[in-house]
């Protein structure tokens, strides 16, 4: 299992805490990212939203990518993905931004495609917003442009949504023949686009049991376009690690206690302009990413023996989030991640 974690651009990852003690600023940002590379995390994912979608848009956030150039250059070992949504970004551009960020980090930079959500977001900072549909249709455009780009001497491309002639991009990334492409999606339209022009597939938080299908599911839409398997599979999850079961308890009923908060600014685009396989609700829309439907939340052995449940059926990669980030990041490391290791290496032998 490879660990990744979001970082914290928003201010936090409760909409029903207001203040979290992990500020939306840089200085926060690569103190987190460069402790995260001391205890062993792998993936950091940057969100990208205008607006803060957490603590809600009148509040603080970072933008995307200039923060994920930036933390390349203060950092040597983990790989830092950017997300990037279509309707807001010239490929040609994207994929130029995207090569020479991959230059600064020296090959650790990815991108994480989101086809996007959040309608009003779009209408305050001039972005393209369609129906569903015709949203991935203009990723499918945009990751043919940005790989044409990446990989072609001289790339020319008449489509749709993009018009582009003889351009030539220098230097290439370092990464061949691209860096990695994740998405996540569940509607039939986005698992299409994904299974035919992405690399990885990340997921909301889930059960084992809705992983295992999606994955499965993922697998079969992959070979059935005679694709070479996935390089990945991750999941967003909310980490509560106590010693104490009812520790645990007190905390979770903490931050799911549903205040009427601004946080909730987005929960009506995000559920009307998705197509989601699960309804959510307002208490699992109080964390992130669905993070607490993966159930990562016990004792230190709990958490193991559930990360270990992810592991069989074919997860490798958790994109977790914690609150506050440093405290909650460093207990993980030092009392889930050797666990899990010395659990699956007690299976093997078994």
């Amino acid at each position: 299992m490879k660990y990744g974690f979001w970082l914290p651009i928003f201010g936090g990852w409760l909409r029903n805490v207001e203040d979290e003690n992990m500020p939306p600023t840089f200085e926060y940002a690569k103190e987190v990212i460069q402790a995260a590379e001391k205890w062993g995390y792998d993936t950091t994912l940057i969100a990208e939203l205008y607006l803060n979608d957490i603590k809600g848009p009148e509040h603080d956030s970072l933008e995307a990518w200039s923060t994920a150039a930036a933390l390349a250059a203060v950092t040597s070992k983990i790989e830092i993905m950017a997300a990037v949504r279509p309707g807001f970004h010239n490929p040609a551009v994207t994929a130029k931004m995207a090569a020479n960020i991959d230059h600064i980090s020296n090959g650790r930079f990815t991108l994480n495609v989101v086809s996007a959500w959040w309608e009003e977001e779009a209408r305050q900072y001039n972005g393209i917003f369609t129906e569903h549909d015709e949203r991935y249709d203009r990723t499918l455009e945009f990751i043919d442009v940005v790989k044409g780009m990446w990989q072609e001497d001289t790339f020319t491309y008449k489509g749709k949504f993009y018009d582009i002639q003889d351009a030539k991009l220098a230097p290439k990334p370092v990464q061949r023949p691209n860096p990695v492409l994740y998405a996540g999606g569940e509607s039939p339209k986005g698992k299409e686009v994904i299974a035919s022009v992405m690399d990885a597939y990340v997921m909301h938080g889930g059960t084992v049991e809705e992983i295992d299908k999606k994955i499965t599911d993922m697998k079969n839409k992959r070979r059935a376009l005679n694709k070479e398997e996935f390089q990945s599979f991750g999941m967003a999850a909310y980490v509560i690690c106590r010693e104490t079961e009812e520790e645990v308890q007190e905390e979770l009923r903490r931050i799911t206690d549903v205040k009427d908060t601004s946080g909730y600014a987005g929960f009506k685009d995000f559920t009307s302009k998705s197509q989601l396989e699960q309804q959510i609700q307002l208490q699992d829309y109080s964390v992130s990413n669905r993070g607490l439907r993966p159930n990562l939340i016990g004792t230190p052995e709990q958490i193991a023996d559930r990360i270990l449940s992810y592991e069989e059926v074919g997860l490798d990669l958790l994109l977790l989030q914690f609150s506050p980030q440093l405290e909650e990041m460093e207990r993980f490391a030092r009392d889930v991640m050797p666990l899990v290791e010395a659990k699956r290496k007690q299976k093997v032998e078994a």
